[in-house]
């Protein structure tokens, strides 16, 4: 195993515009909708923060102003830029381009603001870390068996090879592994993006493509909290842990 990988700053993708989770996010964006206590941003900044990481850029949009002056008020042990999409929503893979300037270090974690993950055996984001490779991935993404991913209802996203390497899902079939809204990728990912706003999809496939898509099964408990609905469930599941 390499030497574990340092990681100076991470992205949380916070700019969405929260459809599912209407009404709630009539009033609020979906990054400030609470769930067992807290807004559902500040469960991803704990972990950062666990992780030691120092430096977190976040992406905003839809009611922006709400979620500058959640992160204005802040008392964490990272600084915290904010990446401006008002103008533009940039989508995900968009939104990372636009924030590369702000974020230092390589590789670099992102985590989407709508997930709600607890560690299993050891920390999550420093597991991802111990299994960084630069030289042989792009990104490396933590995935959960379909079936301990709560809340999910969709037909998996990926298959991982022994070695780690992902495969996309066949239409029509079901696929084993989920991807968590957690990741590592190299900055390399983002070379010759295209512009404007675009998925993270498309440096997926380009990074499946050159054999460079690497996953990560996550061992603890991981919770989908896209909707409405979701939110019981979690929070029942969070005070059994």
């Amino acid at each position: 195993m390499d030497v574990t990988a340092t990681i100076e700053s991470a992205m949380v993708l916070a700019a969405g515009l929260g459809k599912r989770m209407r009404p709630l996010t009539a009033t609020r964006p979906k990054p400030l909708v609470r769930v067992a206590g807290k807004p559902l941003i500040d469960h991803s900044l704990d972990r950062i923060e666990a992780a030691g990481i120092g430096h977190v850029v976040v992406n905003v949009h839809y009611l922006a102003d709400a979620l500058e002056a959640h992160l204005a008020k802040q008392k964490r042990r990272f600084t915290i830029a904010v990446s401006d999409e008002r103008a533009q929503l940039l989508e995900t893979g968009g939104g990372m381009l636009k924030a590369l300037p702000l974020l230092t270090g390589d590789p670099i974690l992102i985590v989407n603001s709508d997930n709600i993950w607890t560690d299993g055996p050891q920390d999550s984001i420093r597991h991802l870390a111990r299994h960084w490779d630069g030289k042989r991935m792009d990104a490396l993404l933590l995935v959960i068996r379909q079936a301990s991913a709560t809340g999910h209802r969709g037909r998996g996203d990926f298959h991982m090879d022994p070695a780690g390497r992902l495969s996309r899902r066949k239409p029509g079939r079901i696929a084993p592994f989920v991807y968590t809204g957690i990741q590592l990728i190299s900055r390399r990912l983002l070379d010759d993006a295209p512009e404007g706003p675009f998925s993270a999809n498309i440096l997926w496939d380009r990074a499946i493509a050159a054999g460079r898509l690497y996953g990560l099964s996550h061992m603890g408990q991981w919770f989908d909290v896209g909707t409405p609905a979701a939110i019981a469930p979690t929070e029942a599941a969070l005070s059994e842990v």
